[in-house]
Formats: C-alpha cells, sequence, structure tokens
C-alpha cells in the first residue's frame, strides 16, 4: 500500500457533531469509536470521540477526534484542509454546506489565476479551501 496524507482534526467535545456534519457535506461512510470503547476511564469521557474516520466515494480520508482527556484544545490559524478538483457541482455543495453557519473571508467566486476559489472557516472553527479548476480555453 502506498503512504498517504490524511487530515487528522482535533476538537473540543464536539467531534461527534463535526464528524456527522462532514459525513454531510461529503457522503461516505463514518466509523466512530469513543473512550469508553477503549476502556478509557473516566465516566466524563466515556462517549467522547478517540478516533474518527471519514471515508468518502470520492476517496476523500478526514480523521479526527476530541482532545484527550487532560490536553489542551487550542485550534489556530497553521492550517486549513483544501478540497479541489474540476467537478464544478459538487464543490459547490461542499462550499455551501461548509460555509453554512460559519463565515466566508474569501467568497466562493473567479480568482486572479482562472480558478474559482473560497474560504471558509465551518461551525465547528475548521478553516477550509475550495477550489474549482477551470478548464483552458
Amino acid at each position: 500500500m502506498a503512504s498517504v496524507l490524511n487530515p487528522y482534526l482535533s476538537f473540543d467535545g464536539d467531534a461527534r457533531q463535526a464528524m456527522e456534519f462532514y459525513k454531510d457535506v461529503f457522503g461516505g461512510e463514518l466509523r466512530l469509536n469513543t473512550y469508553g470503547e477503549f476502556g478509557q476511564p473516566g465516566a466524563e469521557n466515556a462517549d467522547k470521540i478517540m478516533h474518527g474516520m471519514l471515508r468518502t466515494t470520492d476517496g476523500f480520508t478526514l480523521m479526527g477526534a476530541d482532545m484527550p482527556p487532560g490536553m489542551e484544545h487550542a485550534p489556530g490559524n497553521a492550517f486549513a484542509v483544501s478540497v479541489s478538483g474540476d467537478d464544478e457541482s459538487a464543490l459547490r455543495g461542499y462550499w455551501d454546506k461548509l460555509s453554512s453557519g460559519g463565515s466566508v473571508s474569501v467568497p466562493l467566486e473567479k480568482q486572479m489565476w482562472g480558478d474559482v476559489f473560497g474560504m471558509c472557516t465551518d461551525r465547528f472553527g475548521v478553516p477550509w479551501m475550495v477550489d474549482i479548476t477551470q478548464s483552458e480555453g
């Protein structure tokens, strides 16, 4: 098997809701495992997500989890998840769902390099970039 690079997102107690949201956006199969399923002590964390993985029919893999007990959740601006391609209908659908309830920093529109591009932060604080490649000619 070839090596792969997958985004792995950290959440502050709302990983289940976020991963279910991404399943609604992208479709596919979602697996969620809780700390309780893996024998993590502490009833307050038993239902929190220790590992979540979404595999979509388009070949995306997105992983995420709630921060482990004792670790601080400190989101920042050192990353963004980028989705790109030439299927304009699918990408606009992702954009509409991702930006709904979030904030748009760059509207999804034609850019100086020719592609349709936008940036938003979803309602869970995760920054996204969507790039719709425009055909030459």
